[in-house]
């Protein structure tokens, strides 16, 4: 409790007359302001509790009308001092936070980005959480201190004290989870190296695997009840700082309630929870050691410089929230509060926090290159082990095959490397129309010179075979009949004996295979069966054999 020495009422001075009185060079009469139930005050301000107005030069009503109304009268809750120290101090730690916004979207960009594939396990939003609390703690602490410029500026308390305190609780709230996130993701971080080279060997519904699924709930449960506990009040109270009777009757006892120190402890649970998951995190995914004192050390060195300063800072960050619920003096709930208590404890230990978080992420690699860097790491060691030399990147772009191409790519680079359709068409048709050229004006002396492979000898029961006809090149517009066309081409010239040479030919063939019976072909044996045109042989069967003299024959 506070005590107060000196009362802010005071009485009307003395004017001309028993019922005049001067105020600010101005003459009100006082049985109107008796009337109308008026009092002085040692802010200048006079007040019948549902009005309020100034009453100090230059804010001085130049009269009194007999209603009690003042003419040309200025409201008591108006910004109209000027900034002080509370308001300076404010503007710097303001810049602050605005310099690590800008830096803390710089991070988030940087390690939100993905560089490989998402995993189930593994969500994108786990590593982005820290920063998203980042900007909310920049923004929450912006508008609280620029609120806080009014706090000054207005001579009667009213609504900027309850806009800066309230946004500063949460400021609060979002530095524990800013820490939280910070601990959780790195041990999802070590979690996720662990289990890379091999995925199956952690499970995920063992112990360890539900205990990490409960702490997190486990923390934002005692988050989300300080919450409850500060922000759902009666915040008209703390604005009652109007006089040392106000703050004493009012002020203190809601600003230094149950709740206030019940909220304190649910900060101190979150805390003990962040150590817990920080244990569990080298416990499981760190080298382990015997004894209790190699045990801290081993706790100590594993654990990232970083979580050194946060977890300390955090502390601190409790630390002052619990001595504003018992010591009102030092609470930024006091309008006329110890400055430097409320800016070193209430808001430094929250830039720092951030602070270290953004050159943590300036230091730290993005975690998808630095898993691709490990794999690559890993697999240049399997490769030293098995004796392979990797050729270097170079060669693949030399070579063609380029890294991002897709398997479509590829494909359509074969197909235009090798040929095909029409284009390879055309080709055949216009080979096919020289070689009948040549065997036409070299006649048959000249046919195994022209053509690569050499005639099989065979020996046919029909009439021997004449010279091919002339070719007449397809021109319709089907390119399967076009197709068709160049492949009877092709094998009237590779096999000048078959049916497949003369189109009319193989449409009979078809039919023989079918079953049907041609006019002018000789009766079938009985017993036997007839095979199709693609290997008929009129070979005897007491002939020898066929001989073969290369791939290119058969």
């Amino acid at each position: 409790m506070v005590l107060v020495e000196v009362r802010d009422l005071l009485a009307f001075p003395t004017g001309e007359n028993a019922t005049d009185t001067e105020i600010g060079g101005i003459h009100f009469n006082l049985t109107t302001l008796n009337f109308w139930n008026y009092t002085y005050y040692s802010n200048n301000t006079l007040s019948n509790g549902s009005y309020c107005f100034l009453v100090d030069k230059p804010y001085t009503p130049p009269a009194l009308l007999l209603n009690g109304t003042f003419l040309n009268s200025t409201s008591c809750y108006l910004a109209t001092e000027p900034i002080g120290n509370r308001a300076r101090a404010g503007i710097g730690f303001a810049v602050g936070f605005a310099l690590t916004l800008v830096f803390v979207l710089v991070n988030l960009k940087k390690h939100g980005q993905l560089h490989l594939p998402p995993e189930k396990r593994f969500i994108p939003i786990g590593r982005r959480w820290q920063w998203y609390w980042a900007i909310f703690i920049c923004t929450a602490a912006l508008i609280g201190l620029f609120t806080g410029i009014d706090v000054d500026r207005y001579r009667v308390p009213q609504l900027p004290i309850v806009l800066n305190v309230f946004f500063w609780f949460l400021m609060q709230m979002g530095t524990m989870a800013l820490v939280w996130e910070s601990v959780r993701h790195w041990g999802s971080w070590m979690e996720r190296q662990y289990i890379d080279p091999d995925p199956f060997v952690l499970r995920q519904n063992d112990k360890r695997g539900m205990f990490e699924f409960w702490l997190p709930l486990f923390f934002y449960f005692w988050l989300w009840l300080n919450f409850f506990l500060i922000v759902p009040r009666n915040w008209g109270k703390i604005e009652l700082q109007r006089s040392p009777d106000q703050t004493i009757e009012n002020a203190i006892p809601a600003a230094t309630d149950g709740r206030f120190k019940a909220a304190v402890f649910c900060l101190l649970v979150c805390w003990l929870t962040i150590m817990v998951s920080l244990w569990h995190s080298i416990n499981h995914y760190e080298p382990r050691n015997r004894g209790f004192f190699n045990r801290i050390i081993g706790f100590l060195g594993y654990m990232p410089f970083r979580f050194t300063l946060l977890v300390p800072l955090s502390l601190a960050v409790i630390g002052y929230q619990g001595l504003c619920a018992w010591d009102f003096t030092a609470s930024p709930l006091n309008v006329n509060t110890d400055l430097l208590a409320m800016y070193l404890g209430g808001y430094a230990p929250t830039l720092l926090i951030l602070i270290v978080q953004v050159i943590a992420g300036f230091m730290r690699p993005n975690e998808d290159r630095e898993l691709i860097r490990q794999r690559r790491e890993r697999g240049a060691s399997i490769d030293r082990d098995l004796g392979l030399v990797r050729k270097p990147a170079w060669w693949r772009r030399v070579n063609g095959d380029l890294p991002n191409e897709s398997m479509r790519d590829r494909i359509m680079r074969n197909v235009r490397e090798v040929g095909g359709g029409r284009p390879t068409t055309r080709h055949i048709e216009r080979l096919a129309e020289q070689r009948a050229a040549d065997l036409e004006s070299g006649g048959a002396a000249n046919r195994s010179s022209v053509i690569e492979m050499n005639e099989m000898h065979r020996t046919s029961t029909r009439s021997s075979v004449s010279n091919p006809p002339p070719y007449s090149p397809y021109e319709g517009k089907s390119d399967t009949r076009r197709s068709e066309r160049a492949v009877q081409l092709a094998a009237g010239l590779l096999f000048p004996g078959s049916n497949l040479s003369n189109p009319e030919n193989a449409g009979a063939s078809v039919e023989r295979g079918r079953g049907l019976e041609l006019e002018g072909d000789p009766p079938r044996r009985p017993g036997t069966s007839e095979r199709s045109s693609s290997t008929v042989s009129g070979l005897s069967t007491t002939s020898p054999p066929q001989q073969i003299r290369s791939m290119l024959d058969v």
